[in-house]
């Protein structure tokens, strides 16, 4: 029996009326699951549209994680804040990029000091991997310190790109104890086309990421659902069938 990954949200009124639209002994078409994900989010905010990708990895086992990084074609939705630990002319080439901030002396005592974390992503030139490992008891228990497995340790005439990359679409994940990734894909007021272009760039992305540890098929389902919405299952054949553009 299939069961859809706890997410732990409250099941009031609303949900119990949008929850009727849904037909549970069906799997759904990608473009046909976008398209009723759209409808259900009836919040009075944009909800965010969340992908929960169910694995056949053994959690227990340290070679069958999996995580990294996946750019979205057509955004987030949000804007993130930007830190960069830069020196030079990195630096100055940080600033131009539309880094919100670029680490000094003072910034790094802040953040070791203080525990200052106004930001939710951190780029480090590889020069500066040595002054700030000792951060890593402020950035590590968040998921912000700069790491080369996460795309976020790169050289200085990466920075403009990675910067980019990090404001706009780039979604870091991590496989969590029970072996589900979770992570959005944009927002309920997003196109059709622009969610099932995310969509599809996640499914191709993460499938190519697979651990060798891992036998056999990488998923074994997938659910759509928005911030305050109940899930839709994803018909898996068809997913994995569609092709990034």
């Amino acid at each position: 029996m299939t069961t859809r990954p706890a997410l732990g949200k409250a099941h009031g009124k609303r949900y119990g009326e949008v929850t009727k639209l849904i037909d549970r002994s069906k799997t759904y078409a990608p473009a046909e699951a976008v398209e009723l994900v759209k409808k259900l989010a009836t919040a009075k905010f944009d909800e965010t549209v969340e992908l929960h990708i169910r694995t056949n990895a053994d959690a227990r086992h340290a070679d069958q994680m999996l995580r990294g990084v996946v750019v979205l074609p057509h955004g987030t939705g949000k804007s993130k804040r930007v830190l960069v630990f830069a020196q030079g002319e990195a630096a100055t080439a940080a600033k131009q990029a539309g880094a919100d901030y670029v680490a000094d002396d003072d910034i790094i005592r802040r953040i070791e000091q203080e525990g200052w974390v106004d930001f939710e992503v951190s780029i480090a030139t590889p020069d500066m991997m040595g002054r700030i490992g000792r951060l890593g008891r402020v950035l590590g228990r968040r998921g912000l310190m700069p790491n080369p497995r996460t795309g976020t340790v790169v050289p200085p005439q990466d920075l403009p790109r990675t910067i980019a990359e990090a404001k706009g679409g780039r979604m870091e994940f991590r496989m969590d104890r029970t072996a589900i990734i979770h992570l959005s894909i944009g927002k309920a007021s997003f196109s059709v086309e622009h969610l099932l272009g995310n969509l599809v760039a996640v499914v191709d992305t993460i499938n190519r990421m697979k651990p060798e540890a891992v036998k056999g098929q990488f998923f074994r389902s997938l659910y759509l659902t928005s911030t305050m919405g109940p899930s839709i299952h994803l018909d898996l054949s068809g997913t994995m069938a569609l092709k990034v553009e």
